[in-house]
């Protein structure tokens, strides 16, 4: 058969194999921004240390792609960290921004880029007093203009015009509880970034609809200043975290402690709904979980059902992405949170006489489960860590049961909880006492003996369910709020497995470190009883027609990348946790060597596309909280 190929023709095909090639390995766009990976992996190239340890010196990332500069928030000086990013493996600091230039005591607290401008959430002093957005120009850092918004204004994001800078002003009380500014979002229009202007989208609409929200299921548990009621829903709602969707018409802000989702019409600039995420029942098998950290002498893993244990999703970060049946959809880290103001203050935890402690001090709804079922009752931990609010609930001399209807599993009887208190069942799990007991139909507690009898007179509140914070996982919902996939175990599982391996080389087992801390030496276990991993930082990337979640996990560390492409079979794709040197013991009064502990407590990610990148390919951006150190990803890919 005569060749399909003449001569000509040949040089021409290796002349394109060659070009191809050449492109490829120049980091060539087409590649990497056009064509669907089949395979992605991450690879640690580069990264800066601020040089301090444990002050959140590293914290919320940006990246402008004209300049090449990263900008990371440095919660430790209260400025904004400037790198120049041109070679991504050897980051350098070039520059800082102070917020004081713009507001007197002003501490950054959050930065989102785009198209060469910055704007910057200054957090006033004290933080319940307004605070203020700056713009900035990404390349020359010159300052634009500065507008006045909400109290403790956090987390901002460009709408995609980027015609306008929202800001989740997160008006949390004041650390004495003697001020509880309302929550709120503020729409900074920037067209002209020297003038820019505010509209506010408010929750005071609400006010008067707080025990309808409540039957919804919007944890709403906030006291008033004084103690003697209940703050309003605009004081009860501290916003989060901003998404948009694609087409810039819709918000959705995550409203963490009150485990809810509140929706924004960008045009009117106003909250249409609230809508509560419901509750994660451990009972289930796809939704097991480790909740000791102490199993007899020696923690190990112990990933189990807990019946009647629910966990509140109370997503930290979350993102919107349109998926390809055309619908837009709400990714969610499902870090959990408690309310707990005035834990420094002793008033609030009662006296050295075992008293009741002074409910105008603090609010703390977190309490271990053990403290809360003990046959003692409650004043055995006043001037230790009893919240005044629940020894004022339960009577002044009252205690907690667990109905043994519910809590047989784990050894409880009528009066007595027996086993579900050691540490290798429920004792050390910390929950919300604010929730779970049983109730009449006005909300007042249902009351029991200490046999375990109702009883009128008694002062036992009955726990029929105990809910626990964070979800452990990552969550898809629908524009609605209607969850329709959670990563259920998948989490814990992978960290237990033989298949999760930690370190920049991935040689060593992650189960050897299985739910450690961030700002300790590690150790087995040590987050199982609060809130294990804490999936927190989230940033999608768009490769191709794929869309890839990058999920920071607080305390574990580490990011995990999951292909979430399609919203209700999202698969997991890779993880990197680039903490080194696990063994190291860290001091109580001195900063391990940075060098050689590597990245400790991702914050904030920020993905930049292969088109935007300094090398042609894409990256990720990782502010690492604990070590104070921003890493540089690369995102390898395979098709």
């Amino acid at each position: 058969m005569t060749s399909l190929f003449t001569s000509s023709r040949r040089q021409l095909f290796c002349l394109s194999l060659v070009a191809v090639a050449a492109l490829s390995a120049c980091g060539g766009s087409d590649d990497e921004a056009e064509r669907s990976p089949v395979s992605l992996q991450l690879e640690k190239i580069g990264g800066y240390s601020s040089g301090v340890f444990l002050q959140s010196a590293a914290e919320i990332p940006a990246f402008d792609a004209a300049s090449r500069r990263a900008f990371v928030v440095n919660a430790q000086s209260g400025k904004l960290d400037v790198l120049d990013l041109s070679d991504p493996k050897k980051p350098r600091k070039v520059g800082e921004v102070d917020g004081t230039s713009v507001l007197a005591r002003g501490e950054v607290n959050s930065v989102a880029v785009q198209k060469g401008l910055v704007a910057i959430a200054i957090q006033a002093q004290p933080k319940t007093d307004a605070g203020r957005v700056a713009l900035y120009r990404a390349a020359d850092l010159q300052l634009l203009g500065s507008v006045p918004v909400g109290a403790l204004p956090d987390m901002l994001v460009f709408t995609p015009d980027g015609k306008t800078v929202l800001v989740a002003n997160e008006a949390e009380p004041s650390d004495d509880y003697q001020s509880d500014p309302e929550g709120s979002i503020s729409l900074v229009d920037v067209s002209t970034p020297s003038r820019p202007t505010v509209r506010t989208a408010d929750f005071k609409a609400f006010n008067g609809r707080a025990a309808e929200l409540a039957a919804k299921g919007v944890r709403l548990l906030g006291p008033s200043a004084d103690g003697t009621g209940k703050a309003t829903v605009a004081q009860d709602l501290e916003p989060e975290y901003i998404a948009v969707s694609p087409d810039g018409k819709t918000a959705w802000v995550s409203l963490q402690e009150n485990n809810a989702l509140a929706i924004v019409d960008l045009a009117k600039a106003t909250v249409t709904d609230i809508v509560p995420l419901g509750y994660k029942d451990h009972g289930l098998a796809a939704n097991a979980l480790d909740v000791a950290d102490s199993d007899g002498k020696n923690p190990v893993i112990q990933i189990a059902t807990a019946p009647n244990v629910l966990g509140m999703y109370q997503p930290d970060a979350i993102a919107a992405y349109q998926a390809g049946d055309g619908q837009t959809y709400v990714v969610s880290a499902n870090e959990g949170d408690a309310r707990a103001w005035g834990e420094g203050t002793p008033a609030y935890f009662g006296n050295g006489a075992k008293g009741p402690g002074d409910v105008t001090k603090g609010f703390v709804e977190e309490w271990r489960v053990k403290h809360l079922v003990h046959k003692d009752g409650f004043l055995r931990r006043a001037d230790d860590d009893l919240p005044a609010h629940l020894i004022a609930l339960a009577k002044g001399n009252g205690g907690a049961l667990l109905n043994p209807a519910h809590f047989a599993w784990c050894g409880a009887v009528a009066g007595d909880p027996k086993t579900c208190r050691d540490d290798d069942k429920l004792g050390r799990l910390k929950i919300s006492w604010t929730q779970g007991y049983q109730t009449h139909a006005d909300g007042s507690p249902v009351w029991y003996n200490a046999q375990g009898v109702a009883n009128a007179n008694g002062n036992r509140l009955m726990y029929d369910k105990l809910y626990a914070y964070g979800g452990r996982s990552i969550s898809i919902w629908n524009a609605q709020g209607v969850q329709v996939w959670d990563s259920g175990a998948a989490i814990e599982q992978f960290l237990a497995s033989d298949a999760c391996k930690l370190g920049a080389k991935r040689d060593s087992a992650c189960s050897t470190y299985f739910n450690t801390g961030h700002d300790a030496t590690a150790k087995l276990d040590a987050r199982s009883s609060a809130k294990g991993p804490e999936p927190e930082g989230l940033a999608l990337g768009t490769i191709g027609s794929k869309t890839f979640a990058f999920v920071g996990l607080e305390r574990m560390g580490g990011v995990l990348v999951f292909d979430i492409t399609d919203p209700k079979a999202p698969q997991r794709v890779d993880y990197l946790n680039t903490r080194e040197n696990w063994g190291t013991v860290f001091s109580a009064t001195a900063a391990p060597a940075l060098d050689s502990v590597g990245d400790l407590g991702p914050e904030g990610l920020a993905f930049i596309a292969a088109k935007d990148s300094p090398n042609g390919k894409p990256l990720l951006l990782v502010g690492n909280e604990v070590s104070g150190s921003t890493a540089v990803f690369q995102l390898n890919l395979g098709y």
